[in-house]
């Protein structure tokens, strides 16, 4: 039996355009669950543990970069760390993903935004059908955070590939952080082409050359 794991997470909402919120994306990650990441996932968790996080601590890389929520007493040296142990999890595990990105200000309703994101994850699949056909499983994870994105995930993957649809809890499965630091880092990646990089981002990873280098160039490898 050959299993293949969709982690989906998103960024940003459906609510009306607002400047400081131009953009909405959404990221699959896939994972063929004969390709092993133990070791891996080892190697994240042991890293949370000596920054003082407990295991099952989800790390959410935007805060992390903000140094809001769990990582406002967190000095930079240590979230600089732990971005970087959560990135090379991402670098290193046998994974590939997909990000769509919306620029909200195109869409007059809620509705439009909805069947646009519903289209193109739609046209993904079946751009890509016979991969996802050459599973006997194929096991979507979400944690129902947006019913838009659930409404979408049962319709089109039900009706494409009869996928097997999971309600989980990100600090439950480390792909999905890496769903969530893809989000982020395609999101940046855009900011960083429109100049509108923020200063807490700017501070985190040093400049654009370190930012592209060891970040970018490398997650892009990834792509599919």
């Amino acid at each position: 039996m050959t299993d293949l794991s969709v982690f989906i997470d998103e960024s940003g909402d459906f609510g009306p355009y607002e400047r400081h919120t131009p953009y909405y994306l959404i990221t699959l990650v896939l994972h063929d669950q004969a390709k092993s990441i133990s070791e891996q996932i080892a190697y994240l968790k042991q890293h949370l543990a000596e920054t003082g996080f407990p295991e099952t601590h989800n790390i959410h890389s935007a805060p992390l970069i903000r140094r809001e929520a769990d990582y406002a007493s967190l000095p930079m040296a240590n979230r600089r760390k732990l971005f970087r142990a959560l990135f090379s999890f991402v670098r290193k595990s046998d994974i590939r993903y997909k990000t769509f990105l919306f620029r909200k200000k195109e869409f007059d309703s809620h509705d439009k935004m909805v069947s646009r994101i519903s289209r193109e994850i739609s046209g993904y699949i079946k751009a890509h059908l016979e991969f996802f056909q050459s599973f006997n499983n194929v096991i979507v994870y979400y944690d129902n955070g947006q019913k838009e994105i659930t409404n979408i995930i049962n319709a089109v993957f039900n009706s494409l590939i009869d996928a097997d649809i999971r309600k989980a809890k990100p600090s439950d499965y480390c792909l999905f952080q890496a769903a969530d630091m893809i989000c982020t880092l395609e999101l940046i990646s855009k900011k960083l082409n429109t100049n509108c990089l923020t200063r807490s981002e700017q501070e985190f990873f040093i400049n654009t050359r370190n930012l592209k280098k060891n970040y970018l160039t490398p997650l892009r490898k990834k792509a599919i």
